[in-house]
């Protein structure tokens, strides 16, 4: 209901407050909204659990779709056609299990290699001179 308001809104209504009600009846004023939010949320436990009481069983297949309904909030279509396509295997087709061949973000096998790296040579000991390269003029 308040996700869109931030602290920043917060902070302008309670300045507003202090300089519309007085700093008198300020904190009056807040005991007065707490209790106000504080009944409201018992008549919801209230009612809520009254409807529980009442329907029994039939509150928890009431709820199922409703349920249902908050899971569409995180639907990921990809992940939604993988499931109902492949049974919810993350690599139908075998690609990331080939040997020595990577794979894109897309799911393609990558098509460059990188050269294999050397290996790092041990660090020179204390007066020790670089070896030379024969190769070299």
């Amino acid at each position: 209901m308040f996700e869109s308001v931030g602290w920043g809104e917060i902070l302008v209504l309670i300045v507003a407050g202090l300089f519309i009600l007085g700093p008198e009846r300020l904190p009056e004023a807040a005991a007065w909204l707490g209790r106000s939010v504080r009944k409201v949320r018992d008549f919801a436990t209230g009612a809520r659990q009254q409807l529980k009481d009442e329907m029994g069983s039939d509150f928890e297949q009431f709820q199922k779709p409703l349920e249902d309904l908050r899971q569409l909030r995180n639907f990921d279509p990809r992940r939604a056609v993988t499931q109902h396509l492949f049974d919810g295997d993350p690599d139908p087709l075998g690609i990331n299990g080939l040997s020595g061949g990577s794979v894109k973000p897309n799911g393609y096998p990558a098509t460059t290699t990188t050269p294999a790296a050397k290996p790092d040579p041990e660090p020179l000991k204390p007066g020790e001179k670089p070896p030379t390269d024969p190769d070299a003029t």
